[in-house]
């Protein structure tokens, strides 16, 4: 018997973790254009904002900043800060842009059906600041209206653009369509569509400060205590091959 190639291919998807665009409740444009249409959220807040630590332990999604996000204390947070001031008391660009690596950092979030793909339900949208900042502009703008009304709303037209030189990023144009347009032709089904708007909150994983403070621990000093941070800091800023080591530990990810 032969291999199933389709087979292969679908666990190299998974392994990746690619799987398909059904399986997942995320929506990642494909390149090129396609229009998607933000819907009402069910707090009147369809651009959610969602503060992240990067660069930390092996999760490659972020850990949720629980100081930006929930007012706790962040010991990670504490501890870019303190590398940051060492850092510039000593003159040490290296610590400089160790504490960089770990600053928090803001990403976005709206609830979208992709037009096209409407049967798939609400996906959740996740962008970065430049097309946060345009959607609020157009959110604001009063010639639109607003723009998530299930019956009168606006659906956006999205140009995904993938990067063509190593260290740059995708580009993403959004533009607003001319013309208002209903959520679903078949008008009595957009209340159920509604009702499939994915909980965005839910969607990240919130560590407690003590569990952020194991798993900066673990991944600056294997198993040093947290008592012993400030002597490592201190240790950083004063010999840059430490810096050079931590630095590249953080960064990798698996």
């Amino acid at each position: 018997m032969s291999i199933n190639m389709e087979l292969m291919r679908e666990k190299l998807a998974t392994l990746r973790g690619e799987g398909t665009k059904e399986q997942s409740v995320w929506f990642r444009p494909d390149e090129g254009d396609q229009d998607i249409r933000i819907v009402p959220a069910p707090d009147g807040d369809p651009l959610k904002e969602v503060h992240f630590h990067y660069n930390v332990g092996e999760h490659r999604g972020g850990i949720v900043c629980p100081k930006r996000n929930f007012g706790e204390q962040c010991p990670i947070c504490e501890f870019a800060s303190q590398l940051w001031r060492e850092g510039v008391d000593k003159n040490d660009e290296e610590s400089k842009k160790l504490a960089k690596s770990l600053f928090v950092r803001a990403r976005f979030f709206s609830p979208v059906v992709i037009r096209g793909r409407e049967n798939e339900g609400v996906k959740v949208y996740g962008y970065g600041k430049r097309a946060y900042e345009n959607l609020l502009g157009y959110i604001l703008d009063p010639d639109y209206g607003d723009i998530t009304d299930p019956m009168e709303g606006t659906d956006i037209s999205l140009t995904y653009t993938k990067p063509t030189a190593p260290g740059a990023y995708p580009q993403t144009n959004l533009k607003m369509r001319r013309n208002t347009s209903s959520l679903l032709e078949d008008k009595e089904a957009i209340s159920a569509l509604l009702d499939s708007i994915p909980d965005i909150d839910a969607l990240f994983e919130r560590h407690t400060p003590e569990e952020i403070n194991a798993i900066l621990d673990e991944q600056l000093a294997g198993s040093r205590t947290a008592e012993s941070r400030s002597t490592e800091t201190t240790k950083y800023g004063n010999n840059k091959s430490d810096v050079d080591r931590a630095f590249d530990d953080l960064m990798s990810t698996k």
